[in-house]
């Protein structure tokens, strides 16, 4: 879980992400999501860090993604 935030850009660091899933931050499918989290095409994840949570589907899972691919691995829903 914390890879996957950290390369779709969704939270700069590795480590924030890490910390977020600890403090139990990040909910994926209506659960708190630990940092070892294995995320799958399909998964609901929501962010709660700042005012704006942010909830976002899976669409698609890489090791790596560039900043103009980052975007097409996830799609935000409200």
């Amino acid at each position: 879980m914390d890879k996957y935030l950290k390369v779709t850009r969704l939270i700069k660091r590795r480590t924030v992400a890490n910390e977020a899933c600890d403090a139990e931050r990040v909910i994926v499918n209506g659960k708190p999501a630990r940092a070892s989290y294995e995320v799958k095409e399909g998964d609901v994840v929501e962010i709660r860090l700042g005012a704006n949570p942010l909830k976002v589907k899976v669409l698609k899972v890489s090791e790596y993604a560039t900043k103009e691919t980052a975007a097409e691995q996830y799609q935000v829903i409200n």
